[in-house]
């Protein structure tokens, strides 16, 4: 990769519940100096507007750059097109489902299984519980083509005096895995 060339990650967010952790992902790339490209499903901009308050365009405002997730023949579909990775935040088990199947019908997912064929590193916040077979299968599945399932499960050791701790916690846990530094 080009030294002038900023950092590149794929954020897509999904309309599972936990909206604020994509939201504060994107705050928190940004902070480190991170290009970021974000594609968002339709039900993820309508979970975003009820759980956040903010709007859909405040939110685009965070990325470098919004992907339409109708649109499959975007860089982020590409495996020439270099990032560090994706992190899919919150992520619904439909998405890792379909990410675990290959069943890329939407760039979302077609941008996560290029992630996966170019060995790049795939997060996966998955929120659901409680988890039935089938969830755990696909969690399995996704798992063993090398995505990271990371559940956003508090860490009370650090003892959160508020939600915003948990989630701020959780997704510099998140940038950790992709070696970003965060404070």
């Amino acid at each position: 990769m080009s030294e002038e060339r900023k950092r590149r990650m794929v954020v897509g967010m999904t309309g599972a519940s936990g909206a604020i952790y994509g939201v504060r992902l994107l705050e928190m790339l940004r902070e480190a100096g991170m290009e970021v490209h974000l594609v968002m499903t339709k039900p993820a901009e309508r979970t975003i507007v009820e759980e956040t308050g903010r709007s859909l365009a405040q939110v685009r405002a965070l990325a470098d750059v919004v992907h339409p997730v109708a649109n499959i023949g975007a860089a982020i579909a590409s495996g020439s097109f270099l990032t560090e990775g994706m992190i899919v935040a919150p992520c619904s088990v439909s998405t890792v489902s379909a990410i675990a199947h290959g069943f890329a019908d939407d760039l979302l997912v077609r941008a996560a299984d290029v992630i996966l064929k170019e060995r790049r590193r795939l997060l996966l916040l998955v929120r659901e519980t409680p988890l039935h077979a089938g969830h755990l299968t696909a969690m399995l599945l996704a798992s063993k083509s090398g995505a990271i399932i990371m559940p956003p499960v508090p860490a009370f050791y650090a003892r959160p005096a508020s939600v915003e701790d948990i989630v701020e916690h959780t997704v510099a846990r998140m940038l950790d895995q992709f070696g970003i530094r965060n404070e």
